[in-house]
């Protein structure tokens, strides 16, 4: 069975206004989900963004976790870098509890130099307060005693109460989509999150390369497929109401680097009817079935997390956004089975 999870971008370009309304309109959108038969919600992290981008997403994860009951809840990602293990330990573990056992905890590395800025953090670090944090997370999920000396965090004699609901801890996914972060990913996390802009040419690539590494570390490979998309009448209807959202983010992405974007040549070629076609999940009931069906078998992944706002475009409104996740539920859910 392909299950289907939300990622809720949370953010009002461009200057960031109303944020109580949009984290609001998000949680609706939660209680929505999980009424329609979606199997999880996620909320990401940034920091310093001018729209306004959600900088604490386990906070508002558990809030969904109390107008919900069913449904998975989670990060995609946190930034782990810019935070001390323990705290998110801490943090996590109190949200297993209060959600009765529904937490996914994603992590990635972060990138915006202004992320790090605010927190003191050099970025050149990065990579090694990840790691290292990965390991100390490991140690205090277990709710046993450990004491941790590396090169970036200095921890003694100290024991995580209270353990978990979910035993040995919560899935630990690990966001990447660049060959050494993902063979990262490989060794150190339960699933692999994966780009949700990336062509399926590359997807595919990237799997392979997954799985391969995460088989020799002794690790079962399980992807989690982020995907943008979008269900309307038709391909057209898409367009209309999505594509402009989406090219609008793919732009800022473009000019910022983006490795789902590096062979495109200019900002004019950002055109949703010649974009779309196996990058972007979209159309009718009927294509958007067959193209999960076969983004599935060409990744092995059963799980996808759909970003239907665009955090850098704003929209598209929640009230279509509401009637999208309708529609999902009604018309594309139930024939997602084998």
């Amino acid at each position: 069975m392909i299950k289907l999870g939300l990622y809720s971008s949370v953010a009002n370009p461009p200057a960031g206004e109303d944020l109580d309304r949009c984290v609001q309109e998000a949680i609706e959108e939660a209680v929505l989900a999980e009424d329609c038969g979606f199997a999880g919600f996620f909320f990401g992290e940034h920091h310093q963004d001018q729209d306004g981008f959600l900088p604490s997403p386990l906070i508002a994860c558990a809030a969904v976790a109390a107008r919900t009951k069913r449904i998975q809840i989670g990060t995609s990602v946190i930034l782990l870098p810019l935070h001390h293990p323990l705290h998110v330990a801490e943090d996590v573990v109190t949200l297993d509890i209060v959600s009765g056992g529904r937490v996914a905890l994603g992590v990635g590395l972060a990138y915006q130099e202004a992320d790090f800025r605010a927190f003191g953090i050099e970025k050149r670090h990065r990579v090694g307060r990840f790691e290292e944090a990965i390991e100390i997370l490991e140690l205090a999920f277990s709710g046993e005693r450990f004491t941790y000396h590396g090169k970036h965090f200095q921890i003694d004699d100290v024991r995580i109460l209270p353990r978990p609901i979910q035993r040995p801890r919560p899935p630990l996914w690990i966001g990447a989509w660049v060959p050494p972060a993902i063979e990262r990913a490989a060794r150190l996390g339960d699933a692999l999150v994966f780009s949700p802009s990336m062509p399926l040419a590359p997807s595919v690539e990237a799997a392979a390369l997954y799985r391969k590494t995460a088989q020799a570390a002794g690790r079962e490979p399980e992807i989690v497929m982020m995907r943008d998309a979008w269900v309307a009448d038709s391909l057209e209807d898409a367009a209309r109401v999505y594509g402009p959202e989406a090219m609008a983010a793919y732009k800022y992405y473009w000019r910022n680097g983006a490795e789902a974007f590096k062979d495109i040549g200019s900002e004019d070629d950002f055109e949703f009817e010649s974009m779309w076609k196996d990058r972007i999940i979209t159309g009718s009931p009927e294509t958007c079935i067959a193209e999960f069906k076969r983004w599935s078998e060409a990744m092995g992944s059963n799980y996808f997390l759909l970003r239907l706002r665009h955090a850098h475009s704003g929209g598209p409104s929640h009230l279509e956004i509401m009637k999208t996740i309708e529609r999902f539920g009604r018309d594309v859910i139930p024939h997602l089975g084998p």
